[in-house]
Parts: C-alpha cells; structure tokens; sequence
C-alpha cells in the first residue's frame, strides 16, 4: 500500500472538529481587541490600534462635512483611504469606547471569515490544515486593526454565492469590498464563467450605485460628490509614490525594476484572466476554487499599498490552492513551506530577530516573494493542464457544477 502524503498524515492527527479551531479564532480576535486597547493606555497621544481610530473618526468627520481625506494630527497619524460609504458603515461602531468598539470590530472580521470558510467543499482535516496554516497571518491582521480579514471572508463568500447560483447576494460581498478597499473589485472575474454572468453584471451595476450612495442618508449630494473627487485625488496621488510590499516592491527593491505602475497592474489582470480560456475546465469545482485562490493572492502582489497585514489574503488564497488539491506535488508542498516561512513567519520574532525583519522583510518585500511565485506557477498549470475530477476528495455535493 502507497504511504500517506505528508498531508494525510498531518491530516491524521487533525480529525477533531472544526468549531474548536473556530471558537480559538473568535476568542483570539477579542482578546487581541482587548490587548490593543490596554497596552495604548497611557502610551502616549495616539494608540496601539490607529487604524480603528481613523475608521471611527471618519464616521464623524462624514457627519460633520469635513473633507475625509486629509490628516487629523489630533485624532491619528495617518490618512483615511476607504469611501465615503465605508465611514457611514463605522457608524455600527463609532457611537461605542474603543473598548467594546474594537472587539466588536474584531469580531465582524473573523466572523466573516469564518461563514466564508465554513463554504467551502473541504473535509473536516484538510479544513483544519488550512485554518491552521492561516493562523499567524490573521494574527498580524486583527492586531493591525485593519479590514484585511473581512475582505477574504467577503471574497470566499462571493465565490460561494455563485456557486448557489444567487448573483445578487454574490456581487454584494464583492461590491463591498470595493467600497472598502479598490481591489476587491478584482473579485467580480469570479462571476464571469458562470451562467447567471449577465444578472451578476446587472447587480454589480446596482449595487455600485446603492452602496456608492448610501452617505446621502447624512449628507448632501454636492458633499458627496466633493468626497468622491476627494477620493479619486488621493488614491492617484498615493498610487504614484508608493510601491507596497508587492511583486512590483520585490523586483524594484531587488533588481532595480522599473516600470510605469498602471502598466504593469493591467500586465498582471491579463495574466489573471489567461487560466480562463481553459473554459472546460469551468465545470470542475476544484478549477473554480483555484480561479478563487488566485484572485486571493492577486489583489495583494499587485496592490501598490500592499502591506504585512493584508497577507492574509494571499496566505488565504494559497491555502485553498493547496488543501483543495488531492495530490501534492513535492515542489508544491516545498513553495507552501517557503510561503509559511517568509510570509508569515517573517513577521513575528519566532524565525527572524526583530532587527533582521525591519531591515530587510518588508523593506524589501520579503513577504511578497513566494506567494509571487506560487501565484505565477498556479497561472501556468490553470493554462497548461487539465484539473482532475475531485470525486472523493472534495465535498461537492452542495456545489452546483457550472456549465
């Protein structure tokens, strides 16, 4: 009899219940909220937790008619870079203290995430494996008080709604995460194989204008329209100085790569459209999930403000490729390896001394460099080779089979 993958025999010593992992990244996420808020007490003028101040104050400064996108030296230390939308949104947590309001705010990420993973056609082990795996990277993320965690969850639950055949409820995961973070937008290929293309072209339409049109509950449609123009200047602006710990970082901080950004972006979504002229490979469920692990690390290796805290998605993205495959190639489970280690653990003290990382992982893109290299190997095998049928290893009994 053949021995067991390194997989299956991880696997093995994982058969407990997926809900425990849940119930640990539930109380993770509060505690961290928790942790935050203490240790900013008496840390000086701005907090442990900036991101969620700013989040919180834009509520405030939407209310007021101020301009959105300018500094707020009193409040935090550095700009609001989402919608006028999403400040009307924090309004769910803006009336509470910090305290409660983060935790809350923590809990709506990993929440989110959770439904979405709870989706996907994945036996219980490989499930574990793959939330496991995800562990530190959602760490980084809550810590940071960020959306980051909301947005894969967001993304994972629009590829599950198409598979349900519902485009209303599928293109308003993918139409929030527009009006949180511009990349998100990425995630409405998910919905261009399917069938119901045309009404998920129809509810992308709607949705961009009801959600795009929501502050006029607050403010008038001349403000509204001034904080749009507002928007567009400093994500134009921001999109010409930075690179981000992104692909582009990575070969510009090592290669002295250069290229006009806007180009090389538009390079990179051709690329990622190219698996789809393999459209008989649509009907397999495993095809369509790597279609999602794809975008998944897209919108992070290709985002100019790309960060450590939005690894998340990528290592989400990965995740799913690789426990969403029934063999394991060694080269696979090598680059998964690779990416754990310079992706996730990069950014704690457990492999690399805090001096080395900030002088060299995020500097120089560290973070970015396997999940770059996984994402171009998984363009090349979509577009180059048949996916196999996933009977027996996939639960795809829920999922409806694209035609």
């Amino acid at each position: 009899m053949a021995s067991l993958s390194m997989q299956e025999n991880f696997a093995k010593k994982l058969s407990f219940p997926t809900r425990y992992i849940f119930i640990f990244f539930v109380l993770l996420a509060a505690v961290i909220g928790v942790v935050s808020w203490s240790t900013s007490q008496g840390s000086g003028q701005y907090t442990h937790y900036n991101n969620y101040v700013i989040f919180k104050h834009s509520f405030f400064h939407l209310i007021h008619y101020q301009d959105l996108y300018q500094l707020f030296p009193a409040e935090n230390y550095d700009l609001y870079k989402y919608s006028p939308s999403f400040a009307l949104w924090m309004s769910a947590f803006a009336w509470m203290p910090d305290l409660p309001g983060l935790i809350f705010f923590n809990l709506l990420n990993i929440i989110v995430l959770i439904l979405a993973i709870r989706t996907l056609p994945l036996d219980r082990k490989r499930l574990n494996l793959l939330l496991l795996f995800i562990a530190i990277e959602t760490l980084i993320s809550l810590t940071s008080s960020q959306t980051n965690v909301l947005i894969a969850g967001l993304l994972i639950l629009g590829w599950h709604f198409m598979e349900k055949d519902n485009p209303w409820l599928a293109t308003l995961m993918i139409v929030l995460t527009f009006y949180i973070k511009i990349f998100g937008i990425a995630g409405l290929l998910i919905c261009l194989m399917y069938p119901s293309r045309w009404k998920a072209a129809m509810a992308t339409i709607v949705w961009l204008v009801v959600l795009g049109l929501m502050p006029l509950i607050v403010v008038s449609p001349a403000q509204l329209l001034f904080l749009y123009k507002s928007w567009g200047t400093l994500l134009g602006q921001d999109h010409g100085v930075s690179v981000g710990v992104s692909l582009y970082g990575w070969w510009h901080t090592w290669f002295g790569f250069e290229m006009n950004k806007q180009i090389f972006v538009l390079i990179g979504a051709l690329l990622l459209c190219v698996p789809l002229v393999r459209y008989s490979n649509w009907a397999q469920p495993a095809f369509r999930l790597f279609i999602l692990s794809s975008i998944l690390i897209w919108v992070v290796i290709f985002n100019h403000k790309g960060e450590s805290p939005t690894y998340i998605l990528a290592m989400v993205g990965i995740a799913i490729w690789y426990f969403s495959q029934e063999q394991q190639s060694r080269l696979n489970t090598i680059l998964i390896l690779l990416a754990l280690v310079f992706t996730s653990f990069s950014s704690t003290d457990i492999i690399f001394p805090y001096k080395l990382a900030v002088a060299y992982v995020e500097p120089y893109s560290v973070k970015a460099v396997f999940c770059s290299v996984i994402w171009v190997k998984m363009i090349i095998d979509l577009t180059l080779y048949k996916i196999a049928s996933e009977e027996g290893y996939l639960d795809t009994g829920s999922l409806r089979v694209a035609n």
